[in-house]
């Protein structure tokens, strides 16, 4: 594909396209104003939800012509789950606190922000939801956690480096029981978190919940 031509191989960059590095080092395309149109995406997500999602709102909300939007994202479902990999008020800094223990409580916090902290909240319930009703979304949501967990590996390769984590341990099963044990306890039971609920569901991820003599 030459550089003049758009993902998918139709049509040609406009003046306005650019392509420019995401966090990890994976190509990313878009408008110039990608991030206007990320931001009017979440904005009405976070709104009115999945169903009331529509790349005209965005258009309209972002001043971007749809057309530019369709060249790049041919429907919602991908351009939501650009904006959730793209978007700068989705980003995170990788903690580097020195240990194992006190990296994964600072990613779960994050994940209890994101799971409580308006707008970014109903952001969350209205992706997760949807999920179940739109294959074609629950691909581009499986990108979005693949692209995260690759940002998040350099914790569990310091920590194996340090020898507090085994070589086989497997990453992403310990960042799902971490973002699960949040998710299920907020979004389903509807229960507030404790004050050392992320400590303790840290410590008992890395350590068990069994008795030492029942080792």
């Amino acid at each position: 594909m030459s550089g003049s031509e758009r993902p998918g191989g139709r049509g040609r960059r406009t003046e306005g396209d650019e392509r420019s590095e995401r966090p990890g080092g994976k190509r990313a395309g878009g408008p110039r104003k990608a991030q206007e149109i990320f931001d009017a995406t979440l904005d009405l997500l976070a709104a009115h939800g999945y169903e009331g999602l529509t790349i005209e709102g965005v258009a309209q909300r972002s001043g971007v012509n749809k057309t530019t939007i369709y060249r790049w994202w041919p429907s919602k479902g991908a351009l939501l789950g650009a904006a959730l990999i793209g978007a700068r008020r989705l980003d995170f800094e990788l903690p580097d606190t020195g240990s194992l223990q006190g990296d994964l409580e600072a990613l779960l916090r994050a994940i209890v922000t994101l799971l409580t902290a308006p707008p970014s909240c109903d952001i969350a319930v209205a992706t997760l939801g949807a999920v179940t009703h739109s294959p074609e979304l629950a691909g581009h949501i499986r990108e979005f956690f693949a692209d995260r967990l690759a940002r998040e590996l350099p914790v569990f390769e310091r920590a194996v480096a340090r020898g507090e984590l085994a070589a086989d341990a497997d990453p992403a099963l310990l960042v799902d029981l971490l973002a699960g044990a949040a998710w299920f306890r907020l979004t389903l039971r509807q229960l507030p978190l404790d004050q050392d609920f992320v400590s303790r569901t840290v410590r008992t991820v890395l350590k068990g919940a069994s008795a030492p003599d029942a080792l």
